[in-house]
C-alpha cells in the first residue's frame, strides 16, 4: 500500500471511530457499559442530557471538519492537476471563524452553567450525612434535627476466597458491603465528605454524586433519589494498596422503611451503651472478638494470625506482652505503618473483645480478659 493510501486510511479512522462511539453511547448503559448512566436523580438526568448534547455538537463539528478535509484531499489533489489558490486575509472568513465558535461555546455554556448551579445547590437539605473515608472503609454519621444521630462503618463484604480466586467471583464482586448507607426516596440528602488519613473520593454514578474526601476539609454534595433501589459505587481516588477494596452501597428505600431502619439503629446504639457497662465472660469475649477480628483485622494479620501485610499476631510480643501496650496499639495505631488507629472505628465492647481474642487465640493462650471499662479507662487515661 502506497504512503498516500496509508495516510488516507489513518485519517478516515477518526470520523469512523467517532460515529461508532456516538452510536454506542446513544444505545445507553442497558446495551453497553461505555456510556455514563442517566441515574435516578433529576440532576443526574440533566448531566446525562448535557453530556449527550455536548457529544452531539462535537460529533457534528468533527464530521464537518473531516468532511471538508477529505473533500479537499480527494477532489483537489495534485494528481488531478489541482493548482493551489494564492490569497491572503479575508475579513468575512476571519469574522466567520471567530463568531461561529463563539456562538457554539455560548450554546454549550448556558446549559452547562445552569446544571452546575443545580449541582452546587446544597441548601434546604432534609437529611445530612457525614461521610469519612478511611484506609480502607467508609464511616457514615447521620445528623439531623430529629436527633437521629447514628454512625457506623461500611466495610467490604466480598469473601477473601473470591479475592484470592479459590472460589468463583460473585455477581457484585468487590461491590458489596456489610453495612450499606440507607436513605429515603424523594428526600434531599446532603453529604458532608471528608477523609481521616489520605485523600479518597466518594463516587456513586447513579446518584450523580462524586466528591473528594480530603483530610482537614469538608466538601459538600447532595442527591435526591427518585427511584427505590440499590446503587453501588467505589472510591475514585487512588488511596493506597487496598484502594480497590472500599466499595459504596446506598440503599434507597421508602420513607416508612427508612424510619423503621433508623429506629432499629437507635435501639442498636442504645444496646451498645448498655453493653459497655457490663462484664463479660471469656467465652463471650472470644466469640464476639472472633467476629470483630474477621471484619477488621483478618485482611492484614491473616486468618490464623500468621501475618501478611501486617505483623503476625500468633506469638507476637504485643499480643503476649503488657496488655496496656496492646490496648494502646489497638486504640491509637502505629504511626508510619499500615496499623490504623481503631479507637474511633470500634466501640469499647468490640475493642475489648478483639484484644481478648488476640491474646487468647492463635496459640497465645494468655488467659487474660479485657473488659469494655478497661478500654474506656485506657482512652480516658
Amino acid at each position: 500500500m502506497c504512503f498516500e493510501a496509508k495516510r488516507l486510511l489513518k485519517l478516515a479512522l477518526g470520523p469512523v471511530l467517532m460515529l461508532i462511539s456516538v452510536a454506542a453511547l446513544a444505545a445507553g448503559g442497558g446495551v453497553n457499559e461505555v456510556n455514563m448512566p442517566p441515574g435516578v436523580t433529576e440532576v443526574g438526568a440533566r448531566i446525562y442530557d448535557l453530556h449527550m448534547l455536548i457529544l452531539g455538537i462535537c460529533t457534528v463539528i468533527g464530521l464537518g471538519v473531516f468532511g471538508v478535509m477529505f473533500y479537499s484531499i480527494i477532489y483537489h489533489r495534485k494528481s488531478k492537476g489541482a493548482v493551489a489558490s494564492h490569497f491572503h486575509e479575508s475579513t468575512k472568513v476571519e469574522i466567520a471563524w471567530t463568531v461561529v465558535p463563539f456562538l457554539i461555546l455560548i450554546g454549550m455554556a448556558v446549559p452547562a452553567t445552569s446544571t452546575l448551579l443545580e449541582i452546587y445547590d446544597h441548601d434546604d437539605s432534609e437529611l445530612d450525612i457525614l461521610v469519612t473515608g478511611y484506609q480502607w472503609k467508609w464511616k457514615y454519621e447521620y445528623i439531623n434535627a430529629d436527633g437521629d444521630n447514628v454512625s457506623f462503618f461500611s466495610n467490604l463484604r466480598t469473601p477473601q476466597t473470591e479475592i484470592h480466586n479459590t472460589q468463583p467471583k460473585g455477581e457484585h464482586y468487590l461491590l458489596e458491603v456489610d453495612e450499606p448507607m440507607v436513605i429515603p426516596v424523594n428526600t434531599k440528602v446532603r453529604f458532608l465528605i471528608t477523609g481521616n488519613d489520605v485523600i479518597h473520593s466518594w463516587w456513586v454514578p447513579e446518584l450523580a454524586v462524586k466528591r473528594d474526601a480530603i483530610p482537614g476539609f469538608i466538601n459538600e454534595t447532595w442527591t435526591r433519589a427518585e427511584t427505590v433501589g440499590v446503587y453501588r459505587g467505589q472510591c475514585a481516588e487512588l488511596c493506597g494498596k487496598d484502594h480497590g477494596f472500599m466499595p459504596i452501597v446506598v440503599n434507597v428505600v421508602s420513607k416508612e422503611e427508612y424510619r423503621q431502619w433508623m429506629d432499629e439503629k437507635q435501639v442498636e446504639a442504645a444496646a451498645i451503651k448498655e453493653l459497655m457497662a457490663q462484664t463479660f465472660t471469656l467465652d463471650q469475649l472470644m466469640e464476639r472478638g472472633e467476629a470483630v477480628y474477621a471484619r477488621a483485622c483478618l485482611a492484614c494479620h491473616g486468618a490464623n494470625g500468621e501475618g501478611g501485610v501486617g505483623k503476625a499476631i500468633a506469638g507476637s510480643a504485643i499480643a503476649t506482652g503488657d496488655v496496656g501496650v496492646h490496648l494502646d496499639v489497638g486504640i491509637n495505631g502505629v504511626p508510619g505503618t499500615a496499623m490504623q488507629a481503631f479507637g474511633g472505628q470500634l466501640n469499647d465492647v468490640d475493642m475489648a473483645a478483639v484484644i481478648t481474642y488476640q491474646r487468647n487465640a492463635f496459640g497465645n493462650n494468655m488467659g487474660e480478659m479485657v473488659q469494655p471499662i478497661d478500654v474506656y479507662n485506657h482512652k480516658k487515661g
